[in-house]
């Protein structure tokens, strides 16, 4: 019995260890897409077409290993059309239409900022859909990494706020939060690089389909991207998107989540934001400010605080029930 338990939580270890490395993999490369992205947009591209690009591409990639992934079992795709469906529309495409948009009424922290309390949302809705009341080490570091995002998004210098803005930056909220919730659910049977895969299908369609109706401006040029003073073709920054920012994110995300849960993931993924900051400092020269550092640390310990409270909120494992000794020797 006592073996059976050790050898279950070894491999809750060795679960928990490989989602964390799978969920800063993930923050690293999502947040690189927006300093990819600005280079593409002072060579004159719009971001609908950056982003349809980007998803678009990964589709591409993605669409083939996760049909194969799936090993002829075509009725997982069928029972959970509904569930790709929303993944693409709600967490691709629409956390990136909304923050397009909310970025248009408001500075860009803002917006981040807005977007960036979907954690808070993951731990409401687990809370109240499931009953998996957050314990108070949970609340708290939430609260630090809140605190450690306003100093990094340097928003405490005073912004400019707009009622049509702030929705659209709830919207983003949502996709972002949409993100976490299903791609922590182990309960459908999809691969992960299958959910991705047709996630990515589902976002790029819709972006696409926006972008040839007139609702989301797109313009792509072929002219050379410049990076502090390093300049590369146009078509770099794109594959880079699409392979990098996209592919590897949204599976190695969908990874985390299942490995750590959706509220767990959803925290650790607050190093984007921290990550965003330092490949601006490398690759646009834009050094971020001491109080920006100071929150990063911030958001740090608010993470390792979450993950302390998880560990308490777990569920205890339970022991194997005693054989019944006497009906063996009574047999």
């Amino acid at each position: 019995m006592t073996s059976v338990t050790h050898d279950r939580s070894a491999v809750q270890g060795s679960r928990t260890r490989s989602g964390l490395a799978f969920a800063v993999v993930s923050a690293m490369t999502f947040a690189l897409s927006g300093t990819l992205a600005r280079g593409l947009l002072d060579a004159g591209w719009t971001a609908g077409s950056a982003v349809a690009a980007r998803i678009a591409i990964a589709a591409v990639v993605l669409v083939v290993p996760g049909l194969l992934a799936l090993r002829g079992r075509w009725h997982l795709l069928r029972s959970n059309g509904l569930l790709v469906t929303t993944y693409g529309v709600a967490a691709v495409a629409g956390a990136q239409l909304c923050y397009f948009y909310a970025i248009s009424y408001m500075q860009v922290s803002v917006a981040l900022l807005i977007e960036y309390t979907a954690p808070v949302a993951v731990v409401l809705w687990l809370w109240l859909r499931h009953g998996n009341r957050p314990h108070r080490l949970t609340v708290a570091g939430a609260i630090v990494a809140a605190l450690g995002l306003v100093l990094v998004l340097d928003v405490i210098s005073g912004a400019d706020l707009n009622a049509i803005g702030i929705a659209w930056g709830l919207g983003a909220m949502v996709g972002a939060a949409t993100y976490f919730v299903i791609g922590g659910d182990t309960d459908n049977g999809l691969p992960p690089i299958t959910l991705a895969a047709g996630g990515l299908v589902v976002g790029g369609v819709v972006l696409l389909a926006a972008g040839l109706v007139g609702v989301l401006p797109m313009h792509a040029t072929t002219i050379d991207v410049s990076y502090d003073g390093v300049v590369v073709p146009w078509w770099v920054p794109v594959l880079a998107l699409g392979l990098v920012t996209a592919a590897v994110a949204y599976v190695t995300g969908i990874e985390a989540a299942r490995r750590l849960g959706s509220r767990l993931a959803s925290f650790i993924a607050l190093f984007e934001v921290l990550m965003a900051l330092v490949f601006a400092w490398l690759l646009l020269d834009e050094l971020p400010r001491a109080i920006q550092l100071l929150g990063g640390l911030l958001v740090l310990a608010g993470v390792v605080v979450v993950k302390l409270g998880e560990g308490r909120s777990a569920l205890v494992i339970e022991p194997l029930p005693e054989p019944d000794l006497s009906e063996r020797s009574a047999a």
